[in-house]
């Protein structure tokens, strides 16, 4: 019998850090929905949640405030509770040999912490590497599709336009959203956005996160340098533009490649029917195209419009959707402590 086997036999103390977010609910939900070996599962969030309850197996779960004393009889840790609360209590877990997988941008382009995404670069992971970095959401639904591309060709340039929902603002965003829908419908003034730079209702905001010095926002730099850390190519040219659309969940990209040889669309299809985690939804003369509100709630990456790039004769154009709070987050998380299991790194 093999360990992967042997493992899966085991069961595991796991918690949940920021379990009360948008993104913290979804890994619960997922951990249920998946089958996730659980001995013990703990739920830990900021003191105004603690002592109230979340749902898992038809039993009632307390939320725990996160506290250092509290971190002992863990083996795995998934977080999504922000970067600041990332730096200060991952590495307080991994000192007591618990595994961390971190859903923030704490930990993503430390050159000693793999940046995973189980279907891309499932050998990053390792037994003494204990923080484990969950990628930008728009930057894993983008690499699963690139992958098998890559592979089959070799990647030299990447370009894409993200259309990216408001759920990835939390749950502030979708607030905002569905506020001021309500006002424009109800005829009343709509109310100032907090969370998102402009109002997002009925409109397209190009900018997620901040701009640096080279007009790029942080969001559009995640994209290009998280994209090279994944797929191990420092040297292939990325380049991204990120919008935030009215759009309540499932992120949607535009994605333009070159490739180091030319790639056909019948050959891409082809790949790209059999890759995991993806689905192909490609008939656009029928109306059968990736779309953000079917995408909602599920777990594959579906692409779909491909087609030869009229500006390049080694270029592809594509175009992928994938929920953002699965697989752009907490079913990419889950996924990486099934991966430690299936190792029996755990």
């Amino acid at each position: 019998m093999s360990s992967a086997i042997e493992a899966q036999k085991k069961t595991f103390n796991v918690a949940v850090v920021g379990a009360t977010g948008a993104v913290g609910l979804e890994m619960v939900r997922m951990l249920e929905l998946r089958k996730f070996p659980i001995k013990t599962l703990r739920l830990f969030a900021s003191e105004r949640s603690a002592g109230k309850s979340l749902t898992f197996s038809n039993k009632q779960i307390s939320i725990e405030a996160l506290r250092a004393e509290a971190i002992k009889d863990i083996d795995i840790a998934v977080f999504s509770a922000g970067s600041p609360i990332s730096k200060e209590f991952a590495p307080l877990f991994a000192a007591k040999g618990i595994f961390v997988i971190d859903n923030s941008s704490a930990w993503r382009m430390d050159a000693l912490i793999p940046l995973t995404v189980p279907e891309v670069n499932p050998d990053s992971i390792h037994k003494d590497t204990k923080i484990i970095a969950n990628p930008n959401c728009s930057t894993i639904q983008m690499v699963v599709v690139l992958k098998p591309l890559h592979d089959a060709a070799g990647l030299e340039t990447v370009r894409v336009a993200t259309y990216q929902s408001v759920s990835g603002a939390g749950q502030k965003g979708i607030q905002e959203l569905e506020e001021q829908t309500k006002a424009w419908a109800q005829g009343c003034p709509i109310p100032a956005s907090k969370k998102i730079p402009h109002q997002i209702a009925f409109n397209l905001v190009p900018q997620i996160d901040v701009f640096t010095d080279n007009g790029y926002t942080k969001e559009e730099m995640k994209m290009v340098n998280e994209t090279q850390k994944i797929m191990g190519l420092p040297n292939t040219k990325v380049s991204a533009t990120c919008v935030r659309v009215p759009v309540f969940r499932s992120h949607s990209e535009a994605v333009w490649i070159e490739t180091s040889r030319p790639l056909s669309v019948a050959e891409a299809k082809k790949l790209l029917s059999t890759a995991p985690g993806v689905v192909l939804q490609d008939d656009p003369q029928k109306g059968v195209y990736p779309m953000p509100l079917p995408a909602e709630g599920q777990q594959s990456t579906y692409v779909g419009r491909i087609r030869q790039d009229l500006a390049s004769p080694k270029g592809l154009s594509f175009w992928v959707v994938s929920d953002n709070l699965l697989k752009g987050a907490a079913l990419n998380a889950v996924q990486i402590a099934e991966l430690l299991v299936e190792k029996g790194l755990v």
